[in-house]
């Protein structure tokens, strides 16, 4: 970590393996600063502070349009912010290059979105193995990972199941394997109960505090589930653009 303050005015212009060898270690502690977003003239978020600490469960609240998902998805590096920095461990990601800022997010970020994503033509095995592959994980090592997932997740009669054969709740787990196969650090969710039944809803919620448990993940969900955000270690409410908490 020392090597990486030390240089941290140049590493934005390192090629794909020194934007690689940034991330080796993991952690969940992220420091967001001052961020503003706009689309056109709408402001969307308006300076936004927080800090989010290693594995905590950490849900984000507020009504529609209050910059809850962009919020989100400039966390996970998905989108730019006009203004502040996501610090991930002290590295500023905005620092990266674009080949860097890749494999930073493959390797320490994960999402589980409200609509499962799943390629259709791939079975659960392959789809959870995907974001592995990218990385450059061997194809047995991959499958390895993406069975003992799935079996901890509840699906091992359904490794060999395609997308369409799969229930809704099956089809979310499914997800949720995919987005924990790198290890990540971090796991961001965005309304991912959203398209669920109450009882699929429920194991779901639940699901998120058992892999903490197990396997020391931190999750930042947006939602508007109100049992599901009771259930989280801390709530940030979001309105207008600005946490009002």
């Amino acid at each position: 970590m020392s090597e990486i303050k030390k240089n941290k005015k140049s590493y934005g212009d390192l090629q794909l393996l020194k934007g690689i060898d940034l991330v080796t270690r993991k952690t969940g502690v992220i420091e967001i600063k001052g961020i503003k977003k706009s689309y056109g003239d709408l402001q969307v978020l308006k300076g936004i502070d927080l800090v989010i600490r290693e594995r905590e469960v950490v849900t984000i609240v507020g009504p529609s349009g209050a910059g809850k998902s962009t919020l989100l998805h400039i966390i996970g590096t998905l989108d730019s912010p006009d203004e502040g920095e996501i610090l991930y461990n002290d590295i500023d990601v905005a620092r990266l290059s674009r080949a860097g800022l890749s494999a930073f997010r493959n390797r320490n970020i994960g999402f589980v979105f409200q609509h499962h994503r799943l390629l259709p033509e791939f079975t659960a095995i392959e789809n959870v193995c995907i974001p592995a592959w990218i990385k450059g994980v061997g194809r047995r090592e991959a499958e390895w990972k993406a069975r003992e997932l799935l079996q901890l997740l509840g699906l091992a009669e359904r490794l060999t199941h395609k997308p369409n054969e799969l229930s809704g709740g099956e089809q979310q787990r499914v997800a949720v394997a995919r987005a924990l196969v790198n290890d990540p650090a971090v796991v961001l969710a965005d309304e991912p109960s959203g398209n669920l039944d109450s009882n699929n809803k429920n194991e779901l919620h639940q699901l998120f505090f058992t892999l903490r448990e197990k396997l020391g993940h931190t999750f930042v969900i947006v939602t508007h589930d109100t049992s599901l955000a009771d259930m989280s270690d801390r709530q940030v409410h979001l309105r207008d653009g600005i946490i009002e908490n």
